[in-house]
């Protein structure tokens, strides 16, 4: 019995297409990773830990951005979220155990109106001796950064996380991903391809479009005349 061309050849696709897709989810076009890296590499020269990247605790750190709603003028006036916000709200945001939270050893944020690039902004966010101070503490033991803009657009924050938890076991994520509705931005840790400078930090989460598609492409194929 002779076999349809075309189921053929979207079998054949299917798997590159899939290893295609499955390469894209591995990207690290990701500022607020890039960041991530900076900062072990500052510490490292400066014979500190290399501090792991928890991908729980960078998205805990775009929520702690989101809850100044865009106001940059609040940065910097000793005005920060509630510390109840991490349990009752950037958690549950995020999909992030509650029973899971580790003790914040340290934070860094700012914001201006233009976007920066990742060594632009780890020179804006560590620029005074009390700033290096926390980048260097021997307390942490983890980091999360995030970076996002504000409507698709300026003023764009930046904020770092410290942590003492245990990598492995805090900060835990049900599902073992971030909940995707708190973009628009970007945070460290998940993998994802995010955009930064010029689309208010929206994640691309490409990885999963380009299996999406290569799962459609091959349906189409498999069941065209």
């Amino acid at each position: 019995m002779a076999v349809s061309a075309r189921p053929l050849l979207a079998a054949l696709l299917l798997p590159a297409l899939l290893l295609s897709a499955a390469s894209a989810a591995d990207s690290k076009n990701n500022p607020a990773d890039e960041l991530v890296s900076l900062i072990n590499s500052n510490r490292t020269a400066r014979k500190a830990s290399s501090l792991s990247d928890n991908q729980g605790l960078g998205c805990i750190a775009l929520q702690y951005i989101k809850a100044y709603e865009g106001q940059c003028n609040q940065v910097g006036q000793n005005k920060k979220p509630i510390e109840s916000s991490f349990t009752d709200k950037f958690a549950p945001d995020c999909g992030v155990q509650a029973a899971t939270l580790s003790k914040i050893t340290g934070r860094l944020l700012a914001c201006q109106s233009d976007y920066a690039s990742p060594a632009e902004a780890f020179n804006i966010l560590v620029d005074d001796a009390k700033s290096l101070q926390v980048l260097h503490s021997k307390n942490h033991t983890e980091v999360g950064a995030a970076v996002s803009g504000t409507d698709g657009g300026g003023p764009y924050f930046w904020c770092v996380l410290f942590s003492d938890g245990k990598p492995s076991t805090s900060f835990k994520v049900d599902g073992e991903v971030p909940k995707t509705a708190i973009h628009p931005g970007c945070f460290s840790g998940n993998n994802d391809d995010c955009m930064g400078a010029k689309n208010g930090a929206v994640s691309a989460n490409v990885g999963t479009l380009r299996l999406v598609a290569a799962l459609l492409f091959a349906i189409v194929c498999a069941f065209a005349l």
